[in-house]
């Protein structure tokens, strides 16, 4: 999914968009090569020497990789996807938010 994530982060750029991500790896500097190794231009948290079984995962009660959370600008999740629900159902969703987002800023 990097080669997607990385064009909506350049699509959106400027827009009130944020994409997180949180990576898995066991070891801290298996996450730092991946962010580095990959391009990842957005933030990455570690989810701790668990692994999958880390902190942010279970706050977040994830049962698979990777789980996607699609939260709109008043922080409500609004779409939940086990796996990669495929590029364009996720930059319609995307898409949606950020023009509900830029509309209620305006007023409109």
């Amino acid at each position: 999914m990097y080669p997607h994530e990385r064009s909506l982060v350049a699509k959106m750029a400027g827009k009130p968009f944020a994409l997180i991500g949180v990576n898995s790896d066991g070891k801290i500097e298996r996450a730092q090569e991946a962010v580095k190794k990959n391009n990842l231009t957005w933030r990455s948290f570690w989810n701790g020497p668990d692994g999958t079984g880390g902190p942010i995962s279970a706050k977040w009660a994830i049962q698979g990789w990777p789980t996607l959370f699609v939260i709109d600008h008043k922080g409500v999740i609004r779409h939940k996807s086990l796996g990669n629900p495929g590029n364009d159902k996720l930059d319609g969703w995307i898409e949606d938010l950020v023009s509900e987002a830029e509309r209620e800023a305006g007023g409109k």
